[in-house]
């Protein structure tokens, strides 16, 4: 396994860093006045044709055809560059690399009609439109994807759709132009092949956007919204996929889209690593710079440890995505969905320690790095979800070995002798 970053990814890395530095850091207050209520950034589209002028632009998919705009990289050469984008909330909008938007356009790139790809695809890669992910439910487990309740049924020459949808991220965003919408086709069939994929515009009669969710107490702009279909039809062509492939499509989708998730959580722990080492140096108690007291020094050595230890997880993840695929490695896209925004919380707690009240304020973007940090270990699915995962693969792969480890055990003497 060879992590190192090539010649390629490094120009790259300093290309989006500059652009960062230059174009976004400087509007992240600007960004705070006008993204209230849903309202359009005045600046974004400016920021993203230059993005685009510079050769900046849909980074994330490997798969990209030489007719598509962007450029084609590799999961692992996209990962630095996601962990830069991490360090401002909105960044990844500019170079069309945001979620949900990334993943929808890896479902669309992989199981599209040429009909739908030329109807969403292609002015989804191009920036033009952004759309939502309707998956998750509030009445139900939803990381049990067998849970979901939403109805999808085939009517003549459309599919009828009826369900309740929460947490959709984007789903007010005023760009938001349409939904990839997950329910059941066949409630009845095995529990795999139950679900399936529907397109579904937003403008469509009995799409209803019921709220804003708030996640404690935070408002995101682009929405995390709760949805009501009622009665929902849409043209049977928007179906994605053929029925009962819902369940295969949404794996095929959380893989890369968790190495990104995890790579703009590194990020987002690298900078307020950066703040807490800033403030200790500044601030003294007891005549000494916070830094030299023995515990924040212990803090700051330790978040380096973990944020070095969590970044060669995900990139041992993203590399074999790109070498063996998703499936083979979903013990590692677990692990890493599990160990990164644990380890974010825990960095982004000690920086608000260091800042004392200022930590807790909009004066500096801990707060919100906590919250995001917290809904990390819920979104794509809980913490306990993939923890099990986890285990279940260890013990399936123990059974060739099971009882070898009996070699490694001293028993008293006399049970050796059998007696």
């Amino acid at each position: 396994m060879d992590f190192a970053y090539s010649n390629e990814t490094e120009a790259l890395q300093a290309r989006v860093r500059d652009f960062l530095d230059n174009h976004i850091v400087p509007r992240i207050a600007q960004w705070q006045q006008e993204a209230v209520d849903g309202k359009r950034v005045s600046f974004m589209a400016d920021l993203k044709s230059l993005a685009r002028e510079e050769g900046l632009w849909n980074l994330f998919l490997p798969s990209l055809a030489e007719c598509e705009p962007g450029t084609r990289l590799t999961n692992l050469q996209y990962a630095p560059l996601a962990e830069i984008m991490g360090r401002v909330s909105w960044a990844s909008e500019v170079f069309n690399c945001n979620a949900p938007d990334t993943g929808n356009m890896e479902l669309l790139h992989m199981f599209a009609t040429p009909a739908q790809r030329e109807q969403w695809l292609q002015p989804l890669m191009s920036g033009d439109i952004r759309s939502a992910f309707a998956m998750t439910e509030p009445d139900v487990a939803s990381s049990d994807a067998s849970n979901i309740q939403t109805l999808i049924r085939r009517e003549g020459v459309e599919y009828v759709i009826n369900g309740r949808k929460w947490f959709i991220t984007n789903a007010s965003h005023p760009d938001c132009t349409f939904l990839i919408v997950m329910g059941k086709t066949d409630p009845e069939g095995e529990a795999r092949r139950q679900q399936s994929m529907i397109i579904v515009p937003c403008d469509t009669p009995g799409v209803e956007l019921v709220r804003n969710i708030p996640v404690m107490h935070h408002v995101a702009p682009e929405g995390h919204c709760e949805l009501l279909l009622s009665n929902v039809r849409v043209p049977a062509a928007n179906l994605l996929g053929n029925e009962g492939d819902g369940f295969m499509m949404a794996q095929a989708r959380l893989g890369p889209g968790r190495v990104h998730h995890c790579m703009r959580a590194i990020g987002m722990a690298e900078l307020a690593l950066e703040l807490m080492v800033d403030r200790a140096q500044e601030r003294k108690t007891f005549d000494r710079y916070l830094h030299q007291h023995g515990s924040i020094s212990e803090w700051i050595a330790r978040s380096r440890m973990e944020i070095e230890q969590a970044r060669l997880l995900v990139l041992k993840t993203a590399w074999m995505i790109d070498e063996v695929g998703a499936r083979a490695a979903r013990r590692e896209i677990a692990m890493i969905k599990a160990v990164v925004p644990s380890m974010l919380g825990g960095v982004v707690d000690r920086a608000m320690q260091v800042f004392g009240a200022m930590g807790l304020t909009p004066d500096t973007p801990l707060a919100d790095l906590w919250i995001g940090s917290r809904a990390l270990r819920i979104a794509d699915g809980p913490d306990e979800v993939h923890l099990r995962s986890i285990a279940r693969m260890e013990i399936d792969a123990s059974h060739e070995r099971r009882g070898s480890s009996s070699d490694y055990l001293t028993p008293p003497d006399s049970l050796r002798r059998g007696g």
